[in-house]
């Protein structure tokens, strides 16, 4: 019986299902942008395009761990198929854009076949007659979730997300990351064997479904290397390991496609020392496929760069823990401070203690797979404290990286290299990463359990989990990389489930509402990035050539003077209880209260004020030694707003960029008055006069009806504006 359990004999597996047949109606489509072109005529805003707003990162209960979080185990309310994302983006959230994209190395041959047809589903549901507007486009997609062992290994994950959805159009199959060799793949589910999975199958309630789903992506079979992709066997799992083999692959199949990294300083997954200044090559990047970085998601926000690191690389290839910074504790540096303090309660010598302390520091850090924590055994997640965590971040990603973060992106420059490859010139999109197929979740600061991650906390508690739970002990141990330890038994899961928000949205300037124009803004990079609310936002670099002519977010200019640009942005409207009757209408009571949570997208007409809009300059890099921290300056300029419904409206200019003769990136942030936001101060740490965090009050550990709300400063950013210098 336990052999047959192992196998998913006894499990149930997932579907995709099918969208609510129903057509929004036409006026409440119009309704959006009716209200946006009052507000862009009070701005003076004179142009064809509008503003729409999607999520380009949803997950469906097909990726592995977003099934985790439907189980008991996890809290979890049950499936939440692709066809659940449709019906929230057209009736909870009321999205004009979003795509599906589930992890690859989830999706089986059946599994990406019903997401395609579900998809598509949702696309002709949504699309309107000849002679209206689509209340909703659809994308197809998928996630390439690379995770190296090592900062040299280590890639990070990107959506990929398609044009089209004709069959002609579509890859047979999506491309999954491979792990590194030698490294576990945190996707090798049967790696216990089928009398542990089968014992896990009757200890974790919900079980027998998981080792199912487990058993499904253990069948696939690897697609053999070496071999055209369309001559490739149906049902075999094509992975690589490198952006390199993924941009090869997509241009074998040379659809229209485009390329996200995300998550990047996420340090729940990016080792310690990981930086993006490998990536910066001919093979690693592609700037015709890779154009948009998503700066904010549901799991944090990548974008600022700070001048510490967690762990100190070195040229010969060996680690150090640096020491405490101001506003910075390393978690490297904590652990040696558990350890002493182990060490001091059993009595023990101050030179035992101290070299134990030492021990513990090295430990962490020499340790691969991000398993530091793992170190220090019986740690719990408060004795961390808020060490490894950017103190001074607007709604930080856990455990912060700087060198991946976008400003450090967009600081560096390789002047000597190839053109495609002396510099990033990433758009901006937001995202939710929702694994719960609630696609735009950040219209309302509510239902913290549903409408964010958080659930995921719970993933590190379950049975298979906690059997690799060690006694507290004074002293640290190491870590072996190639132990058949699952890897949520050490990526800190209950910590970090502190640290997941609502979500962001991606914002295009786009001609209408017609998909290729959807897809030309985002390859245009005429985009920017919301943490949630529906802020209005334009950034243009006046053309001293043409009166009356602007150079809009995401282009690249070259003048020999000094760059003037405009900025006009205006608050989200603020949110009426419930749902609209758009939704009520066609939705029931019983559907709404379990998808929309019985909340959803539904505005006032009082728009919330913008209080200031921050300018951030970065200078790109002349050669690979020069210094990135004084070259991104955050912020270069604090423009006051009146806080007018209206609006605001701002104009500044760079009288020293002919002078430094180097290309400059410039982008605003937009900035609304501070606002209840769920989990916005994840740690609620207790502090001493000195600062410095004493005691912890997490979010992950309150009540289901505790949103854990803290004020914060909601925002937009735009791309940047690229100006090289034409002298």
């Amino acid at each position: 019986m336990l052999h047959q359990a192992g196998g998913g004999a006894y499990g149930t597996s997932v579907r995709a299902g099918s969208p609510t047949e129903s057509v929004l109606s036409t006026h409440a489509v119009a309704d959006r942008s009716e209200r946006q072109a009052e507000t862009a005529n009070d701005l003076s805003v004179f142009n064809s395009k509008q503003i729409l707003f999607g999520d380009l990162h949803v997950h469906s209960s097909f990726s592995v761990d977003a099934f985790q979080l439907t189980l008991p185990m996890a809290g979890g309310e049950g499936l939440h198929p692709v066809a659940d994302a449709c019906d929230y983006a057209r009736f909870c959230s009321n999205l004009d854009f979003w795509s599906i994209n589930d992890h690859a190395a989830s999706l089986t041959q059946r599994r990406w076949e019903e997401t395609v047809t579900a998809v598509r589903q949702c696309n002709k549901i949504s699309g309107g007659s000849k002679d209206e507007d689509p209340d909703l486009v659809s994308f197809l997609g998928w996630e390439w979730t690379q995770m190296g062992s090592t900062p040299d290994n280590h890639y990070g994950h990107k959506n990929v997300v398609l044009r089209d959805l004709a069959d002609d159009a579509i890859p047979t199959r999506p491309i999954a990351a491979a792990a590194p060799k030698g490294v576990p793949s945190p996707f090798d589910v049967a790696r216990g064997g089928r009398l542990t999975l089968g014992l896990g199958a009757f200890l974790i309630d919900g079980g027998h479904d998981l080792i199912r789903m487990f058993s499904e992506i253990a069948a696939m079979k690897r697609c053999p290397l070496g071999v055209p992709v369309r001559d490739l066997p149906l049902d075999c799992s094509e992975a690589v390991e490198t952006p390199a083999e993924l941009f090869a692959k997509l241009d074998e199949w040379g659809h229209a496609a485009t390329v996200i990294p995300h998550g990047t300083v996420w340090g729940m997954y990016t080792p310690a020392g990981s930086s993006w200044a490998k990536q910066l090559t001919t093979k690693q990047h592609d700037p015709k496929r890779q154009r948009l970085v998503e700066l904010y998601s549901g799991h944090g926000n990548t974008e600022e760069f700070r001048p510490w690191v967690a762990t100190q690389m070195n040229a010969d290839g060996t680690r150090d823990c640096p020491e405490p910074s101001d506003g910075y504790v390393p978690s490297c540096w904590r652990a040696g401070e558990i350890i002493r303090a182990r060490c001091e309660e059993e009595g023990s010598e101050e030179r035992t203690c101290s070299s134990r302390a030492a021990e513990a520091r090295q430990n962490f850090v020499d340790a691969d797979r991000n398993a530091g924590p793992w170190t220090v055994p019986g740690v719990t997640p408060g004795e961390w404290l808020d060490a490894g965590q950017c103190t001074d971040c607007f709604q930080p990603a856990f455990n912060h990286r700087p060198l991946s973060s976008v400003q450090y992106m967009l600081a560096l420059g390789r002047p000597k290299q190839a053109t495609q490859a002396q510099s990033f010139r990433f758009g901006f999109i937001g995202s939710s990463d929702n694994h719960n197929a609630r696609a735009g979740t950040g219209y309302k600061e509510v239902a913290r359990r549903e409408f964010t991650d958080t659930r995921m906390g719970e993933v590190g508690r379950n049975e298979l989990v906690l059997g690799h739970v060690r006694p507290v002990k004074a002293s640290s141990d190491k870590f072996d990389p190639e132990a058949a330890i699952p890897s949520v038994a050490f990526l800190e899961t209950e910590r970090s489930g502190s640290f997941f928000l609502t979500g962001g949205l991606a914002a295009v300037h786009a001609r209408s509402r017609d998909r290729d124009e959807i897809w030309d803004a985002l390859d245009r990079r005429e985009t920017y990035a919301t943490s949630g609310p529906r802020i209005l936002l334009w950034f243009n670099l006046l053309d001293p050539n043409a009166p009356g002519g602007e150079w809009p977010m995401g282009s690249e200019v070259a003048i020999g003077g000094a760059p003037t640009f405009r900025v006009r942005a205006a608050g989200s409207f603020e949110q009426t209880p419930g749902c609209p009757e758009s939704t009520t209408d066609i939705l029931t009571p019983e559907r709404i209260a379990s998808l929309c949570m019985n909340e959803c997208y539904y505005p006032t007409d009082t728009r919330r004020p913008i209080t200031r809009v921050e300018v951030v300059r970065i200078r790109t890099q002349l050669d690979a030694d020069e210094n990135v921290t004084p070259l991104i300056e955050d912020p270069w300029k604090t423009l006051a707003c009146s806080g007018a419904p209206a609006g605001c409206e701002v104009v500044f200019s760079d009288p020293d960029f002919a002078r430094e003769e180097r290309g400059v990136s410039y982008y605003v942030r937009a900035i609304e008055a501070a606002s209840p936001t769920a989990n916005g101060d994840p740690l609620g740490c207790e502090r001493n006069a000195d600062g410095e965090c004493i005691e912890v009050a997490p979010c992950f550990n309150r009540p289901n009806d505790d949103n854990c709300t803290a004020p914060t400063e909601q925002r937009a950013w735009s791309s940047p504006i690229f100006v090289d210098y034409a002298g």
